[in-house]
């Protein structure tokens, strides 16, 4: 029998998707520049489900790529043609709130900000919060080790994981911990889907904090901005968050959503939690540093709904560059907090050589870029975006930073890999990925290099066969 003939006999019915104009829904995730169709799609809606799905697909000898909400911007749910793509939409309970201990045990399609309102009853919340946490799931947050606004004084998904259910590549399940000697946690959390697919999460969860204050300060360039981050940070502060964003950004922002936001060259937003006392304490640090590096106007909010409207701007920032372009190009790097000055100013000379605007929208408290490069696919500008964008990770490395920061690898920034790690890296990297699944079928063509894209990349990693096949770059 094929392979989708087997799901649907071993599945209840409903379960497996065949239908060609269904099957496109799942062809890409949020960076639609790789497609491809899998043969077929299946909807589980418990572990057991997703067991069946894996076994069944090993004994074909089948690719198979895990999905949350489709929301990822690396490529990294883009399914393989000979596969199948397991949907975790249904998979999508909070299965229990242990108040006492501050823990809650999820499935992976519960979305982010579902966490929070689940826990908000008790006390508690959830910290990690990207951009998208109202649609985002929790099992593509634990792929990718998702961050958010609030991740440098919180910190990632990774810090906040504790226990995993993970389906192997056999169509095992096995429970990860933290408690041996072996933390294999840490190893899944970031691994892009790669070594398992994840079917059940139990998540730290924190004390929602006495007083909260946003502050939003503008400047004349990203210049002075950057050197007033350095110095909320040399002073001691450890503000939860502190985003950035230029002057295309807030022009983007405000055409979108009306945000209010000044007209500056940037602007920051920084935010404080904890004890009351302690947040007013940092708060006039906070404006002091702002003032002494030319803030020319200072707003505070610290009740929940004028803190929103200070935070409406940022949070709608990814999209609102489709007001003032018809396409955009999320690029996601790293620097040190001393080099965002520097690697700013090489952004803005690389945009005037390519010709293609850029606006910079990121978590400057650690140095997390996520430039928007502004493009006409229409106008044949496409190609020129992406060598723009690869240059501004290139830029990001030479400053002695990193690939990504939180939107993962996948297909997008596989090329690029070995400008960051040499041969016995990657060929560490490997070793973990081939001892989880030694077949090469799940998730396969991600994360690493292969020949079929990146040419003949020299280096000990080998593509498995099906890697990247059928997949289309558009």
């Amino acid at each position: 029998m094929s392979l989708a003939g087997d799901l649907s006999s071993a599945l209840p019915a409903g379960s497996v998707i065949v239908e060609e104009a269904q099957l496109r829904t799942y062809e890409s995730d949020a960076l639609t520049g790789w497609r491809a169709t899998p043969q077929a799609v299946v909807l589980p809606a418990s572990t057991a489900e997703v067991a069946v799905a894996v076994g069944i697909c090993r004994a074909h000898g089948a690719p198979f790529v895990a999905r949350g909400a489709g929301t990822g911007l690396s490529g990294g749910a883009v399914p393989v043609a000979e596969g199948i793509v397991i949907g975790l939409a249904r998979m999508n309970r909070v299965l229990d709130v242990d108040a006492a201990n501050r823990r809650a045990r999820l499935q992976p399609g519960v979305t982010n900000l579902d966490v929070s309102r689940a826990a908000a009853p008790h006390g508690l919340y959830y910290a990690p919060d990207p951009s998208s946490q109202q649609v985002c799931t929790i099992g593509g947050n634990v792929a990718e080790n998702s961050g958010g606004a609030h991740c440098l004084k919180h910190g990632f998904t990774t810090h906040h994981v504790l226990e995993l259910e993970l389906v192997t590549a056999e169509g095992t399940v096995e429970r990860l911990d933290r408690l041996g000697r072996l933390d294999l946690v840490s190893g899944v959390v970031g691994s892009e889907g790669t070594l398992g697919i994840v079917t059940e999460v139990v998540v730290r969860l924190l004390p929602l904090p006495e007083r909260v204050e946003t502050l939003l300060a503008a400047f004349d360039s990203t210049d002075a901005a950057g050197e007033a981050v350095s110095a909320i940070i040399a002073a001691g502060i450890l503000p939860s968050a502190i985003e950035m964003m230029d002057r295309l950004a807030i022009e983007a922002a405000e055409a979108a959503v009306a945000a209010g936001l000044p007209d500056a060259g940037a602007v920051l937003l920084v935010e404080l939690d904890g004890p009351a006392e302690e947040v007013a304490h940092w708060s006039r640090r906070v404006r002091e540093c702002c003032a002494v590096h030319g803030a020319g106007e200072l707003r505070a909010a610290d009740d929940p709904e004028r803190r929103a409207a200070l935070w409406r701007g940022r949070k709608s920032a990814f999209a609102a560059v489709g007001r003032i372009s018809p396409d955009y190009y999320v690029q996601d790097g790293v620097v040190p907090r001393t080099a965002l000055p520097g690697t700013l100013r090489r952004i803005e000379e690389l945009s005037r050589e390519y010709g293609l605007r850029v606006a910079n929208v990121f978590h400057a408290g650690d140095g997390n870029l996520h430039p928007l490069v502004l493009y006409d696919a229409a106008a044949g500008e496409a190609e020129r975006a992406e060598r723009l964008a690869t240059d501004i990770l290139a830029a990001c490395i030479e400053a002695g930073g990193s690939l990504s920061g939180e939107h993962g690898i996948g297909l997008d920034k596989a090329c690029d890999m070995p400008r960051m790690f040499g041969d016995q890296d990657m060929a560490a990297m490997l070793r973990l990925r081939h001892a989880f699944d030694p077949e090469g079928l799940c998730n396969p063509g991600k994360a690493f290099p292969t020949p079929r894209l990146c040419g003949e990349v020299p280096g000990p990693y080998r593509a498995h066969p099906v890697e990247r096949e059928g997949v289309e770059r558009l």
